[in-house]
């Protein structure tokens, strides 16, 4: 009988562990935080928040941007967000469809907060989910334990309006980017923008066979009318918007007219690895992402 205590102690240990994965927290504006969790590929150490998040605090409680990659994953995002305020979390707003925006959100919901995200966004994660978690189980081991989908309460199609603690936050999906259901998230009285996937800084973003290029170009465009003061990317620290547009609007403009160039010019899927994305060397992961990029929109613009 007394196996099972013993057990539940290295349980418990283990999740500690856990709760301690690799975050950031920075101080963006009034009330609103960037965490920020490391570039790279999911792995056991980051538990699958190998992205930004962010965190708005008011009087009534406080509203998470993005759940967390894994169950773990939205454990340690707890812990972080314990190190900013004692209030709970109210709200978490799914800002896509990529695991680490919405895989922790059974954890939140087992904590009494709400969820929240686009209909193309909850559409985009049934789909996927059990491909995220097949991927996510051969990527960090053991810590994608007791990691469930879980989908939002609340959805809307275009855009939507959270009011709490006297802060008010605008929720607008502007179109697909990285995937199909993007949203951003508007704090208009700090001039903080939260993009989830619709901007990477420092890291060259992920044309994937889900995402599409062209609507990635106006979604970028729809959050930079805002002319933010602050931009908490979906990957990267917080950063302004001069950068956010050099690291990701400049990007896909150039990699899209360098395709349009190449196809112009009678040339096929091999051929379009070669097209000049130098300016962008500097971008992490450049080596590894910017030729898959070329043929993806490659693929995508063939049928445009």
């Amino acid at each position: 009988m007394r196996i099972i205590p013993a057990i539940l102690a290295l349980s418990a240990a283990a999740t500690l562990a856990r709760a301690e994965a690799p975050l950031a927290v920075s101080h963006v504006a009034e009330n609103a935080y960037a965490i920020i969790g490391p570039f790279g590929q999911r792995d056991p150490e980051n538990l699958g928040n190998n992205a930004s998040f962010g965190l708005i605090v008011t009087e009534d409680g406080a509203v998470l941007i993005d759940a967390g990659g894994t169950r773990a994953g939205a454990m340690a995002l707890h812990a972080a967000v314990k190190t900013v305020t004692d209030q709970p979390v109210r709200f978490v707003i799914n800002t896509g469809g990529q695991d680490h925006r919405w895989l922790g959100n059974a954890y939140w919901k087992a904590q009494g907060a709400r969820v929240i995200a686009s209909q193309d966004a909850v559409a985009d994660q049934t789909a996927r989910a059990s491909m995220q978690l097949g991927a996510l189980s051969q990527l960090v081991g053991d810590a994608a334990a007791g990691t469930e989908p879980a989908y939002a309460d609340i959805t809307f199609a275009d855009d939507y309006t959270l009011a709490l603690g006297g802060t008010t936050l605008r929720i607008i999906h502007p179109g697909a980017a990285h995937t199909p259901g993007d949203s951003f998230v508007w704090l208009p009285d700090a001039s903080v923008m939260f993009t989830g996937d619709i901007v990477y800084v420092g890291r060259i973003l992920g044309v994937m066979e889900f995402s599409s290029s062209a609507a990635w170009v106006d979604s970028f465009a729809a959050m930079a009318a805002y002319q933010p003061a602050h931009i908490v990317p979906g990957h990267g620290p917080a950063t302004d918007l001069p950068t956010a547009t050099r690291d990701t609007y400049d990007y896909l403009v150039n990699l899209r007219g360098q395709i349009a160039r190449h196809i112009e010019g009678g040339g096929d899927i091999i051929g379009a690895v070669a097209v000049d994305q130098q300016a962008f060397s500097y971008l992490l992961d450049f080596d590894m992402l910017s030729r898959r990029n070329a043929q993806e929109v490659f693929s995508q613009m063939e049928w445009e």
